[in-house]
């Protein structure tokens, strides 16, 4: 059982103890050893002992008397003080050395020190102590003085360590920035000719195509610093105190010159200004204002550049996209399939890998995936191959990889029953066989039967050979015909259907909405716009712009569209029985096949004929 180790005691708990521990001492040991040493008489013992010349010396205190005997190691006694006027004289008699405890008066300077001015300073030391907490609690410096100050972090060239060499897929965006560093490396050529560096670049793209990335490059190769701070730590509780950090940050930017400022998430503070009469947005709208005015206050020649980043650029305020401020849109979009290559053998350079693995072949089988979900696969794929105990990462590692990053892990221990395998594998061969015997589809790469985390109970992976940004509308129609071949298989085969199809269907009806309302290709609304797209980088939100007469007559045509895609995926797995038996049969019995071996199945020219008990 692993120990479980208690937390650590702050040091001021030991002060604590230490205290305790001293004034015990001084309160209870060092009496008790002194009154070991000290006997206690009576008033008329000790004028016994004096009228009989025992005693040596006498000292008279406030509230009692101290004496010693002539006696060699006798103890010290003590008794009660009373007022006796003969005492000295018996004393003098007795030729005993007395002497009387003379009292000490306080300095009236120490009294005031001590009962005014030291319980103020503990108090203030006390308050500075708890004021401090307190702001760091809030998020705010040492001293009250630093609510205001910004918080970006400052790192210098050996910090950053990241050149345009550490960043792949960005050929574009590296391009557009490289005039930037060059500025930075060499002012006085654009100086001569009377040029002058654009202010602010934004930069604009999807999540994780590695805009802060960008951003840390450039600051490497120019080797200058660079300020990184977020748009959301611009805004605080209390009204004023974005736009003092904005202040804050330029001053700082400026005294290091030349420097870049990076701030990411920028639409935090720079959404578009309206009139909709929402309050509480007083503190946001003031720290855009105090960016837009120090944007145009400073001078870009003394080498301060300004970068932004957002994954929403068409929320931002006019003002802050105008000339003169952030003058260049910089996109950073999602890598194509080159980019995606060269993406993996940047993140897989720190990796020790198999020499035969084809990287093309990943990159194919990722399309649309962003560079930082293309880390991902990388750092997977080396999980992998440590869990079964290799010491390199093989191509089969990445394969698992891309499909863990899309539908999860494997979920090995899932309990479903034989029956409703069969309805499993027949429904991923409808979507493989109606794809195969289809013009211009992508060829099947894996069909599996195996259910993953993500929840689904099997997948049909296709790649495509090559990178294709462009699709008719007959490739179009063929998708949704793919799509429906699931649902088709388990028509024809079981009579009946389930609910295996739910993602199908959701596909189907977006990419056939998608046909009618956004791309134009439809016979009754021809090239009529119908839809609009919100958040084009963050899933792309769309919103029907019709009536409700031409929402009625759309949702009809998606339907129409739909329901020939179905009938034509019938009529080919119709067309094609045997196969699809034979197929779902060879399916059922290894949970997973390979494209190649899909396709050697297909073409071959033996034919296998089943019974209805076999099915």
């Amino acid at each position: 059982m692993k120990e479980v180790k208690s937390p650590k005691r702050p040091m001021i708990f030991y002060y604590f103890v230490a205290l305790i521990f001293i004034l015990a001492i001084n309160a209870i040991i060092v009496p008790f050893i002194q009154q070991q040493q000290i006997e206690k008489v009576d008033y008329g013992t000790f004028l016994t002992m004096i009228d009989q010349g025992e005693i040596d010396q006498v000292e008279i205190k406030e509230t009692y008397i101290s004496f010693t005997t002539k006696e060699e190691g006798a103890p010290i006694y003590e008794t009660g003080r009373v007022e006796d006027y003969e005492l000295v004289d018996r004393l003098y008699n007795a030729d005993v050395e007395f002497t009387q405890e003379i009292p000490k008066q306080t300095s009236p300077l120490m009294s005031f020190f001590l009962f005014w001015i030291l319980p103020i300073i503990i108090f203030i030391v006390i308050g500075q102590m708890l004021m401090r907490n307190l702001q760091k609690k809030m998020g705010g410096g040492g001293n009250a003085m630093t609510f205001g100050k910004s918080k970006s972090k400052i790192y210098v060239e050996a910090e950053s360590g990241v050149t345009f060499a550490d960043v792949a897929g960005q050929d574009e965006a590296k391009e557009a920035l490289t005039e930037i560093v060059d500025f930075l490396h060499s002012p006085d050529r654009y100086r001569k000719i009377g040029a002058k560096l654009p202010k602010g670049a934004l930069l604009v793209g999807p999540p994780g195509t590695g805009k802060t990335l960008l951003a840390r490059a450039v600051a490497g190769e120019a080797k200058v610093p660079f300020f990184s701070i977020s748009g959301s730590e611009f805004v605080e509780m209390f009204v004023g105190m974005g736009a003092s950090r904005v202040r804050d940050l330029f001053k700082q930017a400026q005294e290091k010159a030349p420097c870049i400022v990076f701030i990411d998430e920028i639409d935090a503070i720079g959404k578009r200004r309206d009139s909709s009469g929402m309050q509480g947005n007083d503190e946001r709208e003031q720290t855009l204002n105090q960016l837009l005015t120090e944007m145009d206050g400073f001078d870009s020649s003394k080498g301060v550049i300004i970068l932004g980043a957002t994954n929403r650029p068409e929320v931002l305020d006019k003002a802050l996209l105008r000339p003169g401020r952030f003058d260049r849109r910089i996109p950073a979009e999602l890598p194509d399939l080159k980019g995606r290559e060269e993406i993996l053998k940047v993140h897989s350079k720190n990796l020790l890998i198999d020499t035969e693995i084809d990287f093309n072949a990943i990159a194919r089988a990722t399309a649309g995936a962003s560079g930082a979900e293309l880390a991902n696969i990388a750092n997977e794929a080396a999980l992998r191959a440590v869990r079964f105990n290799r010491t390199k990462v093989n191509q089969s590692d990445f394969e698992e990889s891309v499909e863990t990053i899309i539908a999860g892990y494997q979920r090995k221990g899932a309990v479903i029953s034989t029956h409703e395998k069969l309805i499993i594998s027949y429904h991923e061969i409808g979507h493989a066989l109606v794809a195969a015997k289809q013009k211009n589809s992508a060829p099947v790469h894996k069909i599996t039967i195996i259910p993953r985390t993500s929840g689904a109970l099997g997948y049909t992976m296709q790649v495509e050979e090559g990178e294709k940004v462009l699709y008719s509308k007959e490739d179009l129609f063929n998708k949704i015909v793919t799509l429906t071949g699931g649902r088709a298989a388990e028509e024809i085969i079981f009579k009946s259907i389930t609910t295996g199809a739910s993602n199908d269907i959701e596909q189907a009806t977006k990419l056939a909405r998608g046909m009618i309302t956004r791309y134009g290709m439809s016979d009754n609304f021809d090239m009529m716009g119908l839809e609009t797209v919100a958040n084009p980088y963050l899933g792309g939100d769309t919103s029907l712009t019709a009536s409700a007469e031409t929402s009625a007559k759309v949702d009809e045509e998606v339907r129409s569209l739909i329901h020939e895609a179905h009938q034509k995926a019938l009529d080919i797995l119709n067309g094609n029985i045997d196969k699809l038996h034979e197929l779902s049969k060879y399916l059922l019995e290894h949970e997973t096949i390979t494209g190649e071996e899909f396709m050697q199945i297909l073409e071959s020219k033996e034919i296998k004929t089943f019974t209805n008990d076999e099915i």
